[in-house]
């Protein structure tokens, strides 16, 4: 179930969605609300899950590791042990930034960053070698980033 927000909890999220360093007096300055009200807020937020973590986002090209690519893998068998094990393979590897189980089409689509075609190669033989039962891959290497973003939209809680 999603959670109710109101009026105030979207605002905090759609600052912090944006900027998770501002300080909580600049926050609750900026969503209209006593530094004390925010602060409770915020901590009551993360405390349900609803922020789940605050990090810094990397410009892939500026850290080395600019090559994106989009992979769909499908298993031999989709069988539950199988689909679970390959998803730790993926899990462990620091270039799969994304990865998620899929329905109607492969069974994985993972995101990765690599730095060169001779790290994605690489990364290939160690993530789909036999031991993995991968049937088939189909690998895209993006050539633009269009668009990358990390806000969700937030939506009006509907009135009961």
């Amino acid at each position: 179930m999603p959670t109710e927000f109101d009026a105030i909890d979207r605002r905090i999220l759609a600052q912090l969605q944006e900027d998770a360093s501002l300080t909580n007096e600049s926050l609750a300055r900026l969503v209209h609300v006593s530094p004390a009200t925010c602060l409770r807020r915020v901590r009551r937020l993360r405390e349900s899950g609803v922020i789940e973590r605050t990090v810094a986002i990397l410009s892939p090209e500026a850290v080395g590791q600019g090559l994106a690519v989009i992979v769909e893998i499908t298993l031999e068998q989709q069988n539950t042990e199988w689909l679970a094990r390959f998803e730790v393979r993926a899990m462990e590897e620091a270039a799969v930034q994304q990865c998620y189980r899929t329905s109607s089409g492969p069974d994985f689509v993972l995101i990765l960053h690599v730095a060169s075609m001779d790290d994605y190669h690489a990364l290939a033989h160690r993530l789909l070698s036999a031991d993995a039962h991968v049937r088939n891959v189909r690998a895209f290497f993006a050539v633009k980033r269009s668009k990358f973003a990390t806000a969700l939209p937030l939506r009006e809680s509907p009135v009961s």
